[in-house]
């Protein structure tokens, strides 16, 4: 699904100037007024986390199998287990964290592979933060709410300024 599929992120907003929210993956901008099935995406992002959680548990579960038909030995078999606990862990911290504030673009590009490896970690603080709000909501609705406040207050400062003279 693309973000310009799933919502009216196209549409124009309810006010014409302003700053305009910034779409959500899966949501558009309908979690600014929770409108146009933003119930339903939620639970089925949600679900699909969920799904996405059980089939990359498969996939480790047969890594694992792998390794102990190999006969690598227990010290290897232990390395990657813990290796990907880890790594699963450090990814789950990292995506909530990056939920309520916008991590630096050098520190998401230098943690890619970890990352990658802890999958199942960031898929689950997908999930979690999907029960509550849609992932990244509690950010992008601070971010578009202080840019409405400062909109605000620039055009009252411009009219202050400037009144408009009414034409008999």
């Amino acid at each position: 699904m693309s973000e310009a599929s799933d919502t009216p992120a196209d549409a124009p907003a309810k006010t014409s100037t302003g700053p305009r929210p910034e779409p959500i993956r899966f949501f558009g901008t309908t979690w600014v007024d929770h409108d146009g099935g933003y119930a339903v995406r939620r639970a089925a992002v949600a679900v699909g986390a969920l799904v996405a959680i059980t089939a990359g548990c498969l996939v480790l579960r047969f890594a694992y199998q792998g390794l102990e038909i190999a006969a690598v030995g227990g010290f290897v078999t232990l390395l990657v287990v813990t290796m990907f606990a880890v790594c699963s862990a450090l990814a789950f911290r990292h995506t909530w964290a990056g939920y309520s504030t916008r991590p630096a673009p050098d520190t998401r590009s230098a943690l890619r592979g970890l990352l990658t490896i802890g999958f199942v970690g960031s898929l689950a603080a997908y999930f979690f933060r999907s029960l509550t709000e849609a992932p990244g909501e509690g950010l992008h609705r601070s971010e578009y709410e202080t840019a409405r406040a400062a909109y605000e207050r620039r055009t009252a400062r411009r009219k202050a300024k400037h009144p408009r003279k009414r034409r008999p």
